[in-house]
């Protein structure tokens, strides 16, 4: 039997790949039936050959985890697909061959496929792969309320507690990786050691996302540099996140800019902003200092504009990439 396992999300493949050998290793206890190959080193294919038609003394199923396929040459790709139909992998019971591959979006708009898969033999072994006769899945990036179920899940699973309002300000915090949002979780169940995680614990243990991605993006726009403003819109993009995430934390962090404007317009000193204003000490400091190349006139203006469009996008009145190319257009002028 041939499972198929795909997409960008790396965490949820492995994760994936990680349960169905641990349900192997729990049935069969020896041990010598289980394999990895390495499609991107010379000779896999006749050793993975080898593996699945040999003999086993141990009377247990096989399993095989075939890693990096697309990384192989022309000819092996051809030999892996020919022996796949011949071979009958799809339908044996004997054997389990588990292919996991990590899959990046595709970025051309001009190529209608959904994922940057070489032209020739990766392409017709993904349709393979992909066919009603593999037990394929794909692993997307997740965000919104997936995220915030998966955020819950992963704490319970653990044995910790957090409710929705709490899941949101992690994401605010810690964005939509699910490899950092492991390990933030790990850290914060462990310090409330079985109670629940309140926005307050974030805010004091988790540092902002924000800090290497949308303030680039703001300080972008603050410069008016077009170009390195779509530079980091895209490459928000290429990552997973959705077109709401992206405005939901541009419209955070200029709620933040005015905030601090507002404080600094009145006669505040840094010194005296943290006292008025909850926030995180990093985005404080980096709130205020980017607060210097703004009017207090033009953050309301933009916030407006956030807001427009936010509203455009939910509503269905603009498509959510174009509306988002088009407001950093505007701001960047």
């Amino acid at each position: 039997m041939l499972f198929f396992f795909y997409g960008p999300d790396s965490f949820r493949v492995k994760r994936k790949v990680d349960a169905i050998i641990a349900g192997y290793k729990a049935k069969h206890k020896s041990g010598m039936n289980f394999r990895y190959f390495d499609f991107s080193q010379t000779g896999e294919l006749d050793e993975l050959k080898n593996f699945l038609g040999a003999f086993s003394m141990f009377q247990e199923k096989k399993l095989a985890v075939v890693e990096n396929i697309f990384e192989a040459d022309e000819d092996i790709l051809a030999g892996f697909a020919e022996y796949l139909k011949k071979e009958g992998v799809f339908k044996t019971a004997e054997s389990f061959l588990v292919v996991p591959q990590l899959l990046e979006l595709n970025n051309d708009k001009k190529k209608k496929q959904k994922y940057s898969i070489k032209e020739g033999g990766a392409k017709n072994l993904f349709s393979l792969l992909t066919s009603k006769e593999s037990q394929s899945e794909e692993f997307e990036f997740i965000s919104g309320a997936k995220l915030e179920q998966w955020i819950k899940k992963e704490v319970e699973r653990i044995g910790g507690k957090i409710d929705l309002n709490a899941a949101r300000k992690l994401i605010e915090f810690a964005g939509a990786d699910l490899w950092r949002l492991q390990n933030e979780i790990g850290k914060l169940a462990a310090y409330k050691n079985g109670e629940a995680i309140t926005e307050g614990d974030i805010e004091e243990m988790v540092e902002s996302k924000i800090e290497t991605d949308i303030f680039k993006m703001i300080d972008a726009l603050a410069a008016r540099n077009k170009i390195l403003a779509f530079k980091h819109l895209h490459r928000h993009l290429a990552r997973g996140e959705s077109e709401i995430y992206i405005l939901t934390m541009l419209a955070y962090q200029f709620r933040n800019l005015i905030l601090v404007k507002s404080e600094v317009e009145k006669g505040s000193q840094f010194g005296a902003l943290a006292k008025k204003i909850k926030m995180h000490p990093f985005v404080l400091r980096k709130t205020f200092d980017q607060s210097k190349n703004f009017s207090f006139a033009a953050l309301e203006n933009i916030y407006e504009k956030l807001m427009e469009t936010d509203i455009a996008v939910k509503s269905g009145r603009l498509e959510s990439q174009a509306a988002l190319d088009l407001l950093v257009a505007e701001i960047a002028g």
